[in-house]
């Protein structure tokens, strides 16, 4: 039977450490699962993340059309994973277009997701096995690693104090997979935390594997995982902090953070 893993995120729980992993191990993986991530369905990937800061019916429909694209070319048979954070939606601070401010994953991740299940089916028959697996992180950590990446991404001047309290009602991500767990049934939703997989040698790409069945004595010969999007320390973020609150060009702050980053990576 096929069977398809569908990892949507969380952002910021190790994803692209996973993904890099399976790509790094794809040859010695290939008789157990085929893998494919952001750069296998840009397309895809790129028309989720939109429709969650323009969630207008039209834009979910242009996703759909992405993803099937995409599928049309797979081989069937055996295990596959498609790996792609986006498939949650937009990370929680963006804004959608309305200005409105995203405080949860829920309701265009559940919509994303209903539609790749209905990808999937179309493409693999209504037999097809589906498991939806969703890397999680501890709330307070993981809305501070949040906030390192929109200082660094974006133009972002609330201090994080200011930010977090923009939050008030922030569910946990647990939480968030809980909630699509309800709604998705019968398709099960598997999780893992980034606190107990980050350390392993094979990262959070081990609960995955197991997941899918790769014998130990492989998994235990895979090059290990690499470290990838590790946060900026207090120093690094204020400077972030003081060139958004600067102003200027998007170019100019892109230079500067740029500029920044390579003297952090030099030190």
């Amino acid at each position: 039977m096929m069977r398809v893993i569908v990892h949507p995120g969380f952002h910021k729980t190790g994803t692209t450490s996973l993904q890099d992993f399976l790509h790094d191990n794809r040859d010695m993986l290939a008789p157990y699962l085929r893998c494919y991530g952001k750069a296998d369905f840009p397309d895809a990937g790129a028309a989720a993340r939109i429709y969650a800061q323009r969630p207008f019916p039209w834009r979910l429909y242009r996703f759909r059309l992405a993803l099937r694209r995409f599928l049309q070319g797979l081989p069937e048979g055996g295990t596959i994973v498609l790996s792609r954070e986006t498939f949650s939606g937009g990370m929680p601070g963006h804004r959608r277009i309305d200005g409105a401010l995203i405080t949860s994953y829920h309701q265009p991740a559940l919509r994303l997701a209903r539609a790749i299940i209905a990808e999937l089916r179309r493409r693999f028959g209504q037999d097809v096995d589906i498991t939806f697996f969703y890397t999680t992180r501890a709330r307070e950590a993981w809305i501070e690693s949040v906030y390192g990446h929109l200082l660094r991404s974006i133009r972002l001047t609330d201090d994080f104090a200011a930010f977090r309290a923009r939050f008030p009602a922030l569910a946990s991500l647990e939480e968030e997979a809980r909630r699509m767990a309800v709604a998705l049934a019968p398709v099960p939703v598997v999780t893992a935390a980034l606190e107990e997989w980050g350390n392993h040698r094979n990262g959070p790409a081990e609960a995955l594997l197991e997941l899918a069945g790769v014998p130990e004595e492989v998994r235990a010969r895979l090059a290990p995982a690499r470290r990838a999007n590790r946060g900026q320390g207090a120093d690094l973020q204020a400077k972030f902090l003081e060139i958004n609150r600067r102003g200027g060009s998007r170019a100019a702050l892109k230079t500067a953070k740029e500029k920044l980053l390579r003297e952090a990576q030099n030190d």
